[in-house]
């Protein structure tokens, strides 16, 4: 039976599912869906990999996701390693894996994808609640990101390939779903209709969650939804970043530390039960302890419940790479500070890195 170990975000995890799927009549095949959103996330695949290599000495390693795209050259160098499959690669993974072609890596031009792997997946091993991808990839380029790179440009489920694909879990006794995307809130031609068509169609449906929310793109059509809805799950995964004006419009996000607190509360009005969670990256480029304090008041001001904290950590070929850099002990100090306010979020498939990919 084919081992598939998953890092990062829940996009990554429901692609998992989708090479579970496929390959489940495949012995000695092992996979492994990397992430490239940290440096120490790829160093975490790579020490997967030589790990797997050891327990299952006669199997295949075939390595695909974010980091097999923008790195390929350093898997390829991995004596453990037998095939690369970068993410466009990954979406016709049969065609790679099944037909044992005799190359080492296969990574395209990811900006050249424009579809969607179609097959409907049929259940969640170990999960209660299943993950839904209904967008892929980033038109925005926040500059500390490189998951553009690794996705390609924005683009859309249809509706229909949607409702089938929740439908099917449904059958399987999966009533909790949670819609999941890198740019969520960009879903063409819109995020609230596609939610609301969901509640609407599909009866049997329990709970409806929501992946990483962008407050740039939340409006009051979404609020107006959620008040309507008893269905949605009443907690809510910002992608913050920074509570600092300065450093958000350096990191080029689209929204200013108001439009969060802006945003709790109008949810709140609605459903006083609501909960927040967020994404915050200590230690950005030029950010100073000033700034760095107003996302520690962030936190109280907005009252986000939990939180996904990282150090910042450069990523090659990104704006903020070329920026003075805090000093990692810095960077590392203030993440723990921003950590001990609040609850940590663990580390599963809602939350490993972007918060959908830092939702860069």
């Amino acid at each position: 039976m084919v081992e598939v170990v998953t890092f990062g975000c829940r996009i990554n995890h429901f692609e998992s599912e989708v090479l579970k799927e496929k390959f489940k009549d495949c012995p000695k095949l092992c996979i492994v869906n990397t992430c490239a959103v940290t440096a120490e996330a790829e160093r975490q695949c790579r020490q997967a990999i030589r790990r797997l290599r050891q327990e299952h000495p006669e199997a295949r390693i075939v390595v695909t996701g974010c980091a097999a795209q923008v790195s390929p050259v350093i898997f390829a160098k991995m004596p453990e390693v037998d095939m690369i499959l970068g993410n466009k690669e990954k979406a016709m993974a049969e065609e790679y894996i099944r037909k044992r072609h005799r190359g080492k890596a296969y990574v395209g031009d990811i900006f050249d994808f424009k579809g969607f792997d179609p097959y409907i997946i049929t259940g969640f091993d170990g999960q209660k609640r299943a993950y839904v991808q209904v967008q892929q990839g980033c038109n925005h380029r926040c500059s500390y990101c490189i998951i553009p790179f690794a996705r390609g440009n924005g683009r859309s489920l249809s509706k229909t390939r949607v409702i089938k694909q929740i439908r099917a879990l449904i059958r399987q006794q999966f009533k909790h779903i949670c819609l999941t995307g890198v740019d969520l809130c960009s879903y063409a031609p819109s995020f609230v209709e596609l939610s609301a068509q969901i509640l609407e169609k599909v009866k049997r449906l329990k709970v409806l969650q929501f992946g990483s929310l962008d407050p740039a793109a939340v409006g009051d059509d979404f609020v107006e939804l959620v008040a309507q809805n008893p269905k949605i799950y009443p907690h809510f995964h910002l992608s913050v970043q920074s509570g600092d004006d300065l450093v958000l419009r350096q990191m080029r996000r689209r929204h200013k530390r108001q439009d969060v607190i802006d945003l709790c509360n109008k949810i709140r009005q609605v459903r006083p039960e609501a909960t927040f969670g967020a994404d915050f990256i200590c230690g950005f480029p030029t950010e100073t302890e000033e700034a760095f304090q107003n996302t520690c008041k962030l936190v109280e001001e907005a009252g986000i419940d939990k939180l996904h904290v990282f150090p910042y950590s450069e990523r090659p070929g990104t704006p903020a790479a070329l920026l003075p850099q805090v000093p990692m002990v810095e960077r590392r100090r203030r993440a723990q500070i921003l950590r001990q306010m609040r609850e940590v979020e663990e580390e599963t498939p809602q939350n490993i890195i972007e918060g959908e990919q830092q939702n860069g």
